[in-house]
């Protein structure tokens, strides 16, 4: 359990900063052997964490961890969205590994463009250009704004 000392160094300006990232987002998928199958060939990664009743794998410039639980589909309430280079490339490929478009992408100005799609297990995935996120990862200093030590998943699968 954090300590109070843990606090002091969240502070800034008098304010303290409870939500410090994305740790995990987990989805849901009542058959896990299909829902393991269907990410594997969408992100090009193996989970690195694999049991018979969740997966997880770690994505991204910061090792993000994307999680699927085997329990029937939650009501979707939220959606989390993955910063992604190309949101066309990305919706494409959603779509033709069989997702549908739940809000397709579209420019929201100042060079944010986004979209939503529901993957075959009912969960919502969206996926977004941020330039904020573009802006925070090249504060690291590593060449394309990657956290450093990470190594980027090749496109495509």
């Amino acid at each position: 359990m954090r300590t109070g000392t843990d606090r002091k160094a969240r502070e800034h300006d008098g304010m303290t900063t409870t939500f410090r990232g994305l740790a995990t987002i987990r989805y849901h998928a009542e058959d896990l052997a299909a829902a393991k199958a269907w990410y594997t060939e969408l992100l090009g990664v193996e989970p690195y964490f694999d049991t018979p009743h969740y997966i997880e794998f770690r994505l991204g410039d910061h090792s993000q961890e994307l999680g699927v639980s085997r329990t029937p589909s939650a009501s979707a309430g939220v959606v989390a969205y993955w910063h992604v280079d190309d949101v066309e490339a990305v919706w494409e490929r959603l779509l033709s590994l069989g997702a549908r478009s739940h809000e397709a992408p579209r420019d929201h100005g100042h060079g944010f463009v986004a979209g939503a799609a529901v993957d075959p297990f009912g969960n919502l995935l969206g996926v977004m250009y941020n330039p904020h996120f573009v802006e925070a990862a090249e504060v690291t200093g590593a060449p394309g704004g990657a956290a450093p030590g990470v190594t980027r998943a090749p496109a495509g699968g």
